[in-house]
């Protein structure tokens, strides 16, 4: 399937719509319609929003999800299992010619439990500048009720400010996905508070009370402090590297 077709799909399902509706709807063929739903037919994202807009789906929600976000973004083939569980707890009744009427008339009638479904697998995750202002997000999906093992309202993304973990295959404006962390894990990018703002090291544990931090740029470096000068913020987990 592909990742619009997904989308189309859930949609239709959950309002319990069937092809020839839909179409109906939209002014396109049920054919074209399941074959989009299927993969094999490639589908202009214009189109796509206009399928889903006359099923009560808005592209942009009260939670800033856009189609260009999720089809980006999202893997919808995992996805879509949870969302169907979701949506189906929740399901109303097939709807009636009264609220077929009502859905075009106020696309919000349907998005928004299609929305909530949608909440429960994706997260906004902000990305923070090296001086925790926010200056962007990612969506990334929420597995089990957690992102990289931890709660989802936890974790956030710092921008790299210089380029002291080149060495380690970290530079300026690099992404790093944060998940907390109080202790030293050894051999991992850790980010760390200090009096001088957040910055990045590797960290390898010296012994129970100590540990080295690491840079590599031009040079390596290293110091080694005991962990009661130390404070962690989070082990980062995850990099996102800009190839322009």
């Amino acid at each position: 399937m592909s990742r619009l077709g997904d989308l189309i799909r859930l949609e239709r399902t959950r309002q319990g719509l069937t092809h020839k509706q839909v179409a109906r709807k939209c002014g396109v063929s049920d054919k074209y319609l399941m074959e989009v739903e299927a993969g094999t037919r490639i589908i202009a994202d214009d189109q796509a929003r206009r399928i889903l807009k006359s099923m009560g789906m808005t592209q942009q929600t009260e939670s800033d999800f856009t189609l260009d976000d999720i089809a980006a973004t999202v893997d919808l083939q995992s996805a879509v299992p949870q969302l169907t569980k979701a949506v189906e707890s929740k399901k109303p009744v097939k709807p009636n010619e009264k609220q077929e009427v009502a859905a075009e008339t106020d696309p919000g009638v349907a998005g928004s439990i299609w929305l909530d479904a949608l909440s429960g697998v994706l997260k906004h995750v902000p990305v923070y500048n090296a001086v925790m202002k926010e200056v962007g997000h990612r969506l990334l999906p929420i597995t089990n009720g957690k992102i990289e093992g931890a709660s989802p309202d936890k974790v956030f993304y710092f921008m790299a400010p210089d380029n002291d973990l080149r060495g380690f295959r970290v530079q300026r404006g690099d992404l790093l996905l944060v998940v907390p962390a109080q202790a030293a894990v050894d051999g991992a990018i850790m980010l760390l508070q200090t009096p001088q703002g957040r910055l990045l090291r590797k960290v390898k544990r010296v012994n129970d009370y100590q540990a080295m931090l690491q840079k590599y740029n031009e040079a390596f470096e290293s110091e080694i402090k005991n962990f009661n000068e130390l404070t962690f913020v989070g082990r980062c987990v995850r990099l996102e590297a800009d190839l322009t």
